[in-house]
């Protein structure tokens, strides 16, 4: 699996991180179960800090994607889908461009919300 981040971006370091892997779990390089680099060994490679590491491997586990375990490492989640990890980037991608629009949260959620009652 590659890792890469830019770190001219206006992205977060961390936040490119998850995309990564999300991205790896939506097109099937990794599944689940599979094991991801140590959040030390990760952060080594990329020149970042380890926390940075962290911080995108803690966003991937609020969204359900990987498993955090002490010890034991990250390690994505099983039954996990490649649908899943595709439906959160574009799920990303559309919050981020509401909030380049400048929509409030509450305007977002009220054009998903129509959209679901449809």
């Amino acid at each position: 699996m590659l890792f890469r981040v830019d770190p001219t971006s206006t992205v977060p370091l961390g936040d490119q991180i998850a995309a990564c892997v999300r991205r790896a779990v939506a097109d099937g390089t990794v599944g689940p179960g599979e094991r991801l680099p140590a959040a030390r060994v990760l952060a080594d490679s990329l020149g970042v800090n380890v926390h940075t590491a962290l911080r995108g491997y803690q966003r991937l586990r609020e969204e359900g994607l990987i498993e955090l375990r002490r010890g034991r490492g990250a390690m994505v989640a099983a039954g996990v889908s490649p649908h899943r990890a595709r439906l959160l980037d574009r799920v990303r991608e559309m919050v981020g461009g509401a909030r380049e629009l400048g929509m409030t949260d509450d305007e977002l959620l009220a054009l998903v919300r129509t959209e679901l009652s449809r």
